[in-house]
């Protein structure tokens, strides 16, 4: 770098000397020639302007040979930046390439087990479909087997309004008829006490007076007398309730007292009607009845328990659905009518106590059917088919005039049997069908109430 600028220095100081030797030797050659002086004067500042000129190009140069060096600096710098860069990206090429690499791997699985899924998703559609398919066919299957079952029920209501109508009007004619027998009955009693005292009348007269003391004795055995007395029995029978039949007394609390049906539902049950006279001296109303199958041990229950306060029972159909029915008037030692009603076309059901209606209810149960084929138990709720037995939940007193209808009776009929007229047609269950009594259940049979 010293050694180009001495070079630079040098060079122009020959160079001005040659100038100027050359000006001194034209200034003699001007003295000699006076036009030469004034092209000469003008040569010396057309020097001096060279001079400065090279002097500014020269001071230039030298900013720029200064400038050229921390150039190169620079240069060699951005080098090294160039090479660690072009370093890192050869490493982040690299790792990129390894990343791709193993991007496309996953692509290949990703699309294996895209394929997989897109094959179960078209079996799972195929699957979707057939079953949708299915259910529109059960549906519409459903949707005419109600339509169906409607308009049988709808034929079963017309034609029980009909028979309801029919029977009110046999009723009617029976109790005429019945009217007309008894009117006939004291008609035929007369002519009989009539035969009787013309008949008595003859033989008094062929008869001698000894034959006549004798006969005077006659009236002892005579039949007018128990005409007489069957009359005054039917009038005290006038206010009686004598359309009980039977009853069945449950002495204590026990396991081993219940008894069973010898017979079962036939068929499966949309209605039913449960009634019975009741009579306890027990603070609580135990179960009087409960009905089983093999898949449900609460198909149809009239549950009560000992507890320390009860004032209500379960009446269960299809556990475990129930409603609570109040008892607290029945715990009195004395007599009461209990009726329970349940329709499965409306789910409606009725409580009935002492023919006045003490509960009723709707959305109960609903289309459901008490299925066919279980066991039926009175005094006992049973945890299993004919079993599974609780001491606390056995009913304790007298039941009579037990009976089921596989219909709802009507309020008119709940009326007729509390007061004591015949019991309504269409009788499924009463206690003559009871087969089997266990522990210290006994059976009395008595046709009214306060016989029993």
């Amino acid at each position: 770098m010293g050694f180009s600028k001495m070079f630079t220095w040098f060079f122009i100081t020959w160079v001005c000397c040659n100038l100027h030797v050359s000006c001194s030797q034209q200034a003699e050659s001007v003295k000699q020639r006076k036009p030469f002086f004034e092209r000469l004067r003008r040569l010396e500042e057309q020097f001096r302007r060279f001079q400065e000129l090279s002097l500014t190009r020269l001071q230039i140069i030298s900013a720029n040979f200064n400038i050229s060096s921390s150039v190169d600096l620079r240069l060699q710098s951005l080098t090294e930046q160039s090479n660690n860069i072009s370093a890192t990206m050869s490493r982040f090429h690299t790792a990129a390439e390894n990343d791709i690499a193993t991007l496309k791997s996953w692509m290949k699985k990703l699309q294996k087990k895209t394929k997989k899924i897109d094959l179960k998703m078209s079996t799972l559609e195929q699957v979707l479909n057939e079953r949708s398919k299915q259910l529109s066919k059960a549906k519409k299957e459903q949707s005419e087997m109600m339509s169906n079952l409607t308009t049988a029920v709808q034929g079963h209501r017309e034609r029980i309004s009909s028979l309801a109508a029919g029977r009110s009007k046999l009723q009617e004619e029976t109790e005429s008829l019945r009217d007309e027998v008894k009117r006939h009955a004291m008609i035929i009693a007369r002519f009989e006490e009539r035969v009787k005292s013309a008949l008595q009348n003859d033989a008094l007269s062929a008869k001698p007076r000894p034959v006549q003391a004798a006969a005077a004795t006659e009236p002892r055995v005579h039949r007018a007398k128990p005409v007489k007395a069957h009359k005054q029995q039917h009038t005290q029978r006038e206010g009686s309730i004598c359309n009980v039949n039977s009853m069945m007394y449950f002495p204590n609390s026990s396991i081993e007292n219940y008894a069973s049906f010898d017979k079962e539902f036939s068929t499966g049950l949309f209605e039913i009607t449960i009634c019975s006279w009741l009579k306890t001296k027990a603070n609580y109303l135990g179960t009087m009845l409960s009905y089983a199958t093999e898949d449900n041990d609460n198909k149809l229950v009239l549950h009560g328990r000992n507890t320390s306060k009860q004032t209500t029972i379960h009446f269960v159909i299809g556990d475990p659905a129930f409603r609570e029915l109040p008892v607290r008037s029945l715990l009195d030692g004395r007599w009461h009518h209990v009726c329970i009603i349940w329709s499965s076309f409306e789910g409606k059901y009725w409580y009935y106590v002492d023919r006045r209606l003490a509960a009723t209810g709707s959305k109960f149960q609903k289309g459901y059917e008490i299925p066919a084929g279980g066991t039926l138990i009175i005094g006992q709720e049973q945890d299993n088919m004919g079993g599974g037995f609780d001491e606390t939940e056995s009913f304790v007193g007298n039941l009579a005039g037990f009976t089921i209808w596989n219909r709802a009776l009507s309020p008119g009929e709940i009326s007729g049997i509390t007061t004591g007229k015949l019991l309504p047609g269409g009788q499924m269950l009463t206690f003559n069908d009871i087969s089997i009594l266990n522990g210290g259940v006994q059976h009395y049979n008595c046709t009214c109430l306060e016989h029993c």
